[in-house]
């Protein structure tokens, strides 16, 4: 793609006017039609976590602190998704390869915020997981509704803090003429190859946000299934124990599909040199639309509130 080069005023250490995003290199021929399925995805996921949304506020039965995490899991969701799909179909459908300068560190904001967001949810709700079967008595006290919205506006204000430094430093950097982007958005160490400078400041605190967040989330939710482990082993029967794990299942299935395809993207951006770029884009795109399109399914299908109230609203009437 030929896209003269625009640096305003001719400064060395400004910024170029836009970036072109590639998509998925080695795939152009056939972006058109990998583009369906992705839409599909990003349908589903929009309709699901606003389906969700819906559902928890109107049934004030499902009030309680599991299901405003999961409202919290929902809007960072459709943030994480709609960050990033809408431009990506207009790059497979409408050739818009071309991303404004501001528009393209926008999105390594969001992207990389509510990224940590997610991870932050998710935690919280293993430490939720955690109260609920080791101190049942106690679960209501200790997680009040103020207590829960506070957990959540931390884990938001952590990503804000965490995350804003990326763009203020890219953005005092000198970039190279070249602006090609060869994946379908902007994230952080996909600008950083464009500048001509040295950047270890920058990958160091990239890395540093990475391990602290994922780190530290990682370790708070093993911890908790570990102690989760040990008290439903002490129950007594068989049938208890069968219902405390049900209760985890959907949320252990939920970190699954977040940390497994970051984990991969994650490596291999940076270790997998031997990966075939065209399977590292794949991956990352896969990260950001997955688990916001599995996320409703799973709570939907395993949890029984949300699923009576979903059959209810399609038929109709009341069960």
């Amino acid at each position: 793609i030929s896209h003269p080069m625009a640096l305003p005023s001719g400064n060395s250490s400004s910024h170029p006017v836009s970036f072109i995003l590639l998509g998925i290199p080695g795939l152009e021929t056939i972006q058109f039609w990998i583009a369906f399925p992705f839409c599909a995805t990003y349908i589903v996921a929009v309709l699901g976590n606003i389906t969700l949304l819906h559902i928890i506020r109107i049934d004030h039965t499902l009030h309680e602190p599991m299901y405003l995490f999961l409202a919290m899991l929902a809007v960072t969701d459709l943030v994480l998704s709609s960050s990033t799909q809408p431009k990506m179909l207009a790059i497979f459908w409408l050739h818009a390869h071309e991303i404004e300068y501001h528009a393209c560190l926008i999105q390594v904001f969001f992207i990389h915020t509510f990224s940590s967001v997610e991870s932050g949810v998710l935690m919280a709700m293993a430490l939720d997981r955690y109260v609920a079967i080791c101190f049942p008595l106690q679960h209501s006290s200790i997680l009040t509704p103020s207590a829960v919205i506070k957990l959540g506006a931390v884990v938001l204000m952590r990503g804000i803090l965490l995350v804003s430094p990326f763009c203020f430093m890219v953005s005092n950097m000198p970039f190279c003429p070249s602006r090609v982007i060869p994946q379908s958005y902007c994230e952080h160490m996909a600008v950083l190859k464009l500048v001509c400078a040295d950047t270890r400041v920058n990958r160091g605190y990239g890395l540093f946000v990475a391990f602290s967040v994922g780190g530290f989330d990682m370790i708070v939710i093993s911890i908790s299934y570990v102690m989760i482990l040990r008290a439903v082993l002490r129950l007594p029967s068989g049938e208890a124990r069968l219902k405390a794990f049900g209760t985890c299942a959907s949320h252990i299935c939920v970190i699954l599909a977040l940390y497994i395809p970051a984990l991969f993207s994650f490596l291999t951006h940076r270790f997998g040199h031997h990966v075939p770029h065209m399977v590292h884009i794949l991956f990352a795109n896969l990260y950001l639309l997955v688990p916001p399109m599995l996320n409703p399914i799973i709570y939907g299908v395993r949890t029984k509130q949300i699923r009576d109230r979903v059959v209810q609203g399609c038929c109709g009437k009341e069960l």
